[in-house]
């Protein structure tokens, strides 16, 4: 289960996985669930915290003791032990179901950022002048 960022803020704002072992058998798949936050929350807090019943989604999905009827979904994905495996066995998959974000092109990001930065220089050199005029007055 991976929960939002935001659980354990202001004390961690990493994310937060939670595992569940089955004993008994060997692992041949690792199912993923991604915790989401409330709709018409951004994010949790100190004030408006994780809540028990946030969880009823998952734990409808869960499938009960003998776990059956699991399905994948926006928020539920699973991946075959041989891909965890050829990852050497790093755990932390993406939500594949979430488009990743385009940042846009490199090179017109830097471009816009020095924009930017000319733009603030220029507002600070006028304050610095208007401050100057003031305190000469």
């Amino acid at each position: 289960m991976r929960l939002p960022n935001s659980v354990f803020k202001p004390y961690a704002s990493i994310g937060t996985n939670l595992l569940f072992f089955e004993k008994g058998r060997p692992t041949e798949k690792i199912w993923y669930y991604e915790q989401p936050v409330p709709e018409g929350q951004k994010a949790y807090s100190m004030t408006r915290p994780i809540r028990a019943e946030h969880f009823a989604d998952c734990v409808a999905w869960w499938g009960g003791p003998t776990r059956e009827g699991r399905v994948e979904t926006e928020q539920a994905w699973r991946v075959p032990i041989a891909q965890i495996q050829e990852r050497n066995y790093n755990l932390d998959l993406k939500n594949p179901h979430v488009a990743a974000a385009d940042h846009g092109d490199p090179e017109e990001l830097l471009a816009e950022l020095q924009t930017a930065e000319q733009k603030a220089a220029a507002l600070r050199d006028q304050l610095k002048a208007i401050l100057a005029e003031a305190l000469l007055r």
